[in-house]
């Protein structure tokens, strides 16, 4: 998968990985990792699905709607990349931390749906459920962030809190912040997230 690795001045800290929005690159997200634990390292994904020439990490049907093969699909994907890179880079596979906005943050749930210890935390900006009817791996003491805005046009706040049950009662700790705003990456949004990863992982 295209990505970019920065290796970060502090080993010990939790490997970043991020997860960019539908047409979004590598590089959209990098301020963030930097805002939120400025001494990791970072690695940054690109989806390999094209929608009208956007980038993005998995097919939709239609708005809103998964192509559920291909989430399955591109989620292993993501996640044997994860592994590669882990060993490619000398790092600790057990300490990635997600940071996944939109589509990335779509994906980056989907990895907590599917895999034990694919993730040791995620931060979540304007997620929806990734799949339904389907058990979950033990996620006791994953830590979650879920971002989410009042007037999302896109997540309404049932699916927000939908999210959060499922995480809830699979043993994750999940953390709701709410903002009186659309689907938007808000500035506040992002300072709640970076509390929260600092009361959280520091």
């Amino acid at each position: 998968m295209k990505h970019v690795f920065i290796k970060g001045m502090d080993s010990e800290a939790p490997v970043i990985v991020l997860f960019h929005g539908t047409g979004g690159t590598e590089r959209d997200l990098l301020p963030l990792a930097r805002e939120i634990s400025p001494g990791s390292p970072v690695l940054s994904l690109r989806g390999n699905v094209l929608e009208n020439g956007m980038p993005r990490f998995f097919r939709r049907l239609a708005e809103g709607v998964f192509d559920e093969e291909d989430l399955i699909f591109r989620t292993k994907e993501v996640n044997d990349f994860l592994d590669q890179a882990a060993v490619e880079h000398g790092l600790d596979r057990h300490n990635f931390v997600a940071i996944g906005y939109s589509n990335g943050a779509n994906i980056a749930g989907s990895l907590l749906f599917h895999y034990p210890d694919a993730l040791r935390g995620a931060i979540l900006h304007h997620p929806m459920v990734p799949r339904r009817g389907i058990g979950l791996p033990d996620l006791t003491d994953v830590p979650v962030f879920i971002g989410a805005g009042m007037n999302d046009p896109i997540c309404s706040p049932e699916e927000t809190e939908e999210l959060s049950t499922l995480l809830k009662e699979a043993g994750a700790s999940v953390t709701i912040h709410w903002e009186r705003a659309g689907h938007q990456l808000t500035r506040t949004e992002v300072d709640a997230a970076a509390d929260w990863y600092h009361e959280t992982f520091e």
